[in-house]
């Protein structure tokens, strides 16, 4: 009986962009493209099983071995620091981890800086490596309210576009990292799986620099 390998997917847009990349790279599952609600499919000549998760929930999957692969955003491997490998970035959902505020502000270095924000772990570690004392106000949605409101002085989260910033006139003052959707392993998987697992993490990075030189 063939190995199969179990590969958590992020649901939504990225996500179809991702299988797509699994797709270029040889290991295509054509029922995933059937018009209904089935969270799982699998391609047995391929050795493939695909499934649907929560963006977030990704790394979780992998790092318990419901998974052997998986793709999640750099921002959670960061905000979570689940026990996994993380063997490729994939160049797709780029975007930033930022500080924003107000246009106006300023920072008062002689008081506490409250900083709101979903991305906890991030935010501690950024503003340690400045020395700076903060206030942590935990959200889990529409943080841009937060400065508006006086909540805070600033925030931490993720930007793609700036769009929404700019509607509620705030505006980026420092990028804290880069942002990008990463191949991630089970450490036990890339043990016991590793011919597949390399096989594919290879044509994917093959594909990649293809995709780079067609610019």
């Amino acid at each position: 009986m063939k190995t199969m390998l179990n590969i958590a997917l992020p649901k939504g847009r990225l996500g179809e962009k991702v299988y797509k990349i699994f797709e270029d790279a040889g290991f295509e599952c054509p029922s995933i493209k059937e018009n209904n609600r089935k969270l799982i499919f699998e391609n047995p000549e391929k050795c493939v099983r695909y499934f649907w998760v929560k963006p977030s929930d990704v790394s979780i999957y992998v790092e318990r071995g419901a998974a052997d692969i998986g793709i999640a955003g750099k921002d959670i491997l960061l905000e979570y620091e689940p026990d996994v490998y993380e063997l490729a970035d994939l160049d797709i959902g780029k975007c930033r981890m930022a500080v924003a505020a107000k246009k106006d502000f300023r920072d008062d270095t002689s008081k506490t800086l409250r900083v709101a924000t979903k991305f906890s772990n991030i935010t501690k570690k950024y503003y340690a490596s400045l020395g700076r004392k903060i206030d942590i106000i935990h959200l889990n949605g529409s943080i841009e309210i937060a400065p508006i409101l006086d909540l805070s002085d600033v925030i931490v989260d993720i930007v793609e576009t700036g769009t929404t910033l700019k509607e509620n006139n705030l505006e980026v003052f420092e990028t804290v990292v880069p942002i990008s959707a990463r191949l991630i392993a089970n450490k036990s998987s890339f043990k016991f799986k590793n011919e597949l697992i390399e096989k594919i993490r290879e044509a994917i990075e093959r594909n990649k620099i293809l995709r780079e030189e067609n610019k």
